[in-house]
């Protein structure tokens, strides 16, 4: 049965090829299906594929190969909550270390242009403390690109 709710995320011509990565990288991802188009279309030819389903962190999603005329951005991400610097590290040198872009405050890019927040427990929780502990954790984190978890909660113990 197909879930309700769907994300739908517009690629040009590798839907299939991020949905691999996708499911190659994260736990509970797989592909699910590739669909090709039964004719031709705007920015396709009939049988190249036009919509690829599949799962990351099992949320349902819909890969639609497009065209070129809309690009990714900032506006959408996936927030990735990590347990531990070793995870943290793990999904971010995926990530990066693909094609990818690092960027501020644990976010980066993939190479198809969608945005992760690769957050650590440890910083949400921080922030979460409100106080002088947010404050300094936050403050911390600012000028990192990946989050460094021994640093953020050095400087929530202040």
């Amino acid at each position: 049965m197909s879930p309700k709710n769907t994300i739908c995320l517009w690629f040009d011509k590798d839907a299939h090829d991020a949905a691999r990565f996708y499911a190659a990288t994260f736990p509970n991802s797989e592909v699910t299906s590739v669909h090709k188009a039964p004719s031709d279309y705007p920015g396709g030819q009939q049988g190249d594929v036009l919509t690829v389903q599949f799962t990351v962190l099992g949320i349902p999603c819909l890969g639609l190969n497009g065209g070129p005329a809309f690009k990714h951005s900032e506006a959408f991400s996936f927030q990735i909550a990590t347990d531990n610097q070793e995870e943290t590290d793990r999904y971010w040198n995926a990530i990066v270390g693909n094609g990818g872009k690092e960027s501020q405050c644990g976010w980066c890019k993939d190479r198809w242009g969608i945005s992760w927040q690769i957050t650590p427990r440890a910083l949400t929780e921080a922030l979460a403390a409100g106080g002088g502990e947010a404050k300094r954790a936050f403050e911390a984190m600012m000028p990192m690109k990946k989050i460094n978890i021994a640093t953020i909660e050095a400087a929530r113990r202040g």
